[in-house]
């Protein structure tokens, strides 16, 4: 296979920069958002940019299905060091 075959077949991923205007509240309230969910203004705009993208396309938003087993939680004296271990037990680990 040659260089320019291989560069032919590999996909290039890019971001674009652009500038946008926001209201003032509104920048103010999502730069809010973003500080207390540990998240960067970018991160809140792609988000919600992809949330109105999906929605016009028709898509449902992704919701995981409930699947807990029941029970009252962990073995008392059961912490997570000793789960590993039990995890773990006769591989080697």
């Amino acid at each position: 296979m040659t260089t320019e075959s291989l560069i032919s077949r590999v996909s290039y991923h890019r971001d674009v920069k652009t500038s946008i205007e926001l209201p003032d509240a509104l920048h103010a309230e999502a730069k809010k958002l973003a500080a207390a969910n540990g998240l960067t203004l970018q991160e809140v705009i792609e988000a919600g940019l992809r949330k109105v993208l999906d929605a016009a396309r028709g898509r449902k938003p992704f919701k995981l299905r409930k699947c807990s087993v029941g029970g009252n939680g962990l073995v008392p004296g059961m912490d997570w060091p000793r789960i590993r271990e039990e995890i773990y037990r006769g591989r080697g680990a």
